[in-house]
């Protein structure tokens, strides 16, 4: 990884232009990182490739990047590549990238299953190329501050999780996403597509995983696309938890968490909204406290280094030649802990080991 001149300016392509791609695209406007300043020649909006032309086009009218006819022809034009397609896509993509030496960002899931996974997280390691996966509440402040909570010698040793995701099935409403109701696109259902977010939340909140047990459930009968996943977990520190993920048709619930966290001297709970909270605890003494908004920003910001923007510190992570920040090495993780639970549930709710 080699740090880009302070005079050029960073091309940045997009391969899909769909929901996820827009979000980046205006994540990217809000970060700062696109005007030129002393020292930064900031970044140029190069080609854009979508199956769906129209779709391309009205992406492209909007963030000032270029239609292309083909992916080659993104990859041709750019330094740096978001890959926002379906996910089976993912892995042939990230492989074009990297044989070009691009920095490439990579939606989550990765892959559609642990191999390809495996592979794209080999992949860009032996092109050494700057990588980072769209596990993007790594950089969110509500789960940035319980994790401070949490990790704090005065909460105690960790006991147990209580996490609850739920979500209207995303291939209507807003999301609009038909593809994630294909098992060939999508690979599987709110386990893989959706709640790996979750399981690389539990990994940074309370550690590694040591066991898990699954069981599965398919409501709406798309195949392979399983709507309900309820799961006990086993961490390495000796904590316990439990996940309920679930893609139901309440259109009033678009992606809601909550998460509940017992220490032996604190309480944390994280609801609401997923960046801003709020976030509160109760300690052992009496003593509680709720943090949300701009109150909870600061208060990460007090403690931590770089931005909460993911896209905007993708792009600085490309222009100093360094790692950036969750890699596929993270996404990787998050998979292994995926792939155990569909073995357990595979097997009627299974005690599953997580592979090394």
């Amino acid at each position: 990884m080699a740090a880009r001149s302070a005079d050029q300016p960073l091309r940045i392509g997009f391969l899909g232009a769909g929901l996820i791609a827009t979000y980046h695209s205006k994540s990217l406007r809000r970060s700062g990182v696109e005007a030129a300043a002393p020292g930064w020649a900031g970044t140029v909006r190069a080609g854009v490739y979508d199956p769906d032309g129209a779709r391309a086009a009205a992406f492209a009218a909007v963030s000032g990047h270029t239609v292309c006819a083909s992916e080659e022809a993104v990859l041709d034009s750019c330094d740096a590549v978001y890959v926002c397609t379906w996910t089976s896509e993912h892995h042939r993509l990230v492989a074009a990238a990297a044989e070009r030496g691009l920095a490439v960002f990579c939606e989550k899931p990765l892959a559609i299953d642990l191999t390809g996974a495996s592979d794209m997280a080999r992949v860009v390691a032996e092109a050494g190329v700057v990588n980072q996966t769209g596990l993007v509440l790594r950089h969110s402040p509500a789960y940035l501050w319980a994790q401070h909570l949490i990790t704090d010698r005065a909460a105690g040793r960790v006991m147990t999780v209580v996490f609850r995701d739920d979500q209207f099935i995303p291939i209507q409403g807003h999301y609009s996403s038909t593809w994630r109701a294909d098992r060939n696109r999508a690979g599987a259902g709110t386990l893989l597509e959706h709640s790996i977010h979750d399981i690389d939340m539990l990994r940074y909140l309370i550690g590694d995983v040591a066991r898990v047990s699954t069981n599965t459930a398919n409501f709406h009968g798309h195949d392979g696309i399983e709507d309900v996943a309820s799961a006990t977990f086993r961490f390495t520190s000796g904590a316990t938890g439990t996940l309920t993920s679930v893609w139901h048709d309440n259109l009033a619930r678009p992606s809601l968490r909550r998460v509940e966290v017992f220490c032996a001297r604190r309480m944390v709970v994280i609801e609401g909204d997923d960046w801003f909270g709020p976030v509160s605890w109760t300690d052992a003494d009496g003593t509680v406290g709720t943090l949300e908004g701009e109150a909870l920003a600061d208060a990460v910001d007090a403690f931590r280094d770089g931005s909460s923007n993911p896209d905007g510190e993708f792009v600085r992570a490309v222009a100093a030649g360094r790692p950036a920040h969750p890699d596929f090495g993270v996404a990787l993780e998050a998979h292994r802990i995926v792939d155990a639970m569909y073995r357990s549930a595979a097997g009627d709710g299974t005690m599953e080991r997580i592979d090394d």
